[in-house]
């Protein structure tokens, strides 16, 4: 920093306080008494700057290596490659990785350390999890065979689902999230049949196609995986689906948070 820059940064400073802070000779600078006296006052805000500064230095010197993001589905992974650009630009030591698993998966790739989090969908209650914050939501839509008789339909309700029969949900996903996204009792207290199960969202499709049965999906199931066996149709009273970042409570690295965070920084 120039000399004439200090002086004008100094004259600034004691505009700004009202009086002098500095006795100036043509040998020597002093502070004043008023001064030493601001010095005194803002060392520890200055001393917690600089510490705020070196820690964060340090913490973004942890952030490099590879991190490795799990995710069912291609809305999913769209969203994950826009979070991991971010990411990527504000850690440029750290890569992203973005894998795609299997509803029959469940959280089993996380727990095998496969991967470092992955992409969860509310209600998530697993001991041995942390969920963070909700990060988007999805309206749900109901996939039906095209010979079906919903799917001439502009909307169904929960209540409809007593007359349909649903394809099940792997095992390996958790019970209270099953339930809550895929009823066996409609509002009123009515029977939701259950017919076969499947192990991949493209084996459930398939099913459906086939007149197996129907499945609840998101609004964003028609943009990647329309087929001509299926068709989606809104409904209008069913919870949403929510979705956010899962780590194991064992495993919340610097990597883990800092992403879980841009991810939070953008919705914000």
């Amino acid at each position: 920093m120039s000399t004439a820059h200090v002086s004008k940064t100094i004259k600034g400073l004691e505009r700004r306080a009202g009086t002098a802070l500095f006795e100036r000779t043509s040998r020597r600078v002093e502070l004043t008494p008023v001064g030493s006296a601001l010095r005194e006052e803002l060392g520890p805000a200055f001393d917690r700057i600089q510490r705020s500064l070196r820690n964060a230095k340090r913490a973004g010197l942890e952030i490099r290596g590879t991190l490795r993001i799990g995710y069912f589905g291609s809305a999913a992974g769209r969203y994950l490659l826009g979070v991991a650009e971010r990411f990527e630009a504000r850690y440029p030591e750290c890569t992203v990785r973005i894998t795609e698993m299997q509803l029959s998966d469940g959280a089993a790739r996380l727990r095998s350390g496969e991967v470092d989090a992955m992409v969860c969908c509310f209600p998530m209650l697993e001991p041995d999890m942390t969920i963070g914050p909700p990060l988007y939501e999805e309206a749900k839509m109901l996939a039906v065979p095209v010979g079906h008789p919903f799917a001439t339909r502009s909307s169904v309700t929960l209540e409809d689902l007593a007359e349909v029969t649903m394809i099940a949900n792997p095992p390996a996903l958790p019970m209270e999230f099953d339930e809550f996204h895929h009823p066996r009792f409609t509002p009123s207290g009515r029977p939701i049949p259950h017919g076969p199960a499947a192990a991949t969202f493209q084996e459930i499709l398939a099913l459906v196609g086939a007149g197996r049965g129907t499945y609840l999906t998101t609004e964003q199931a028609p943009l990647y995986y329309l087929r001509p066996d299926v068709a989606f149709v809104p409904v209008t009273d069913a919870p949403p689906l929510r979705f956010g970042l899962g780590w194991l409570n064992s495993a919340l690295t610097p990597r883990v948070r800092a992403f879980v965070e841009t991810a939070v920084a953008h919705e914000d």
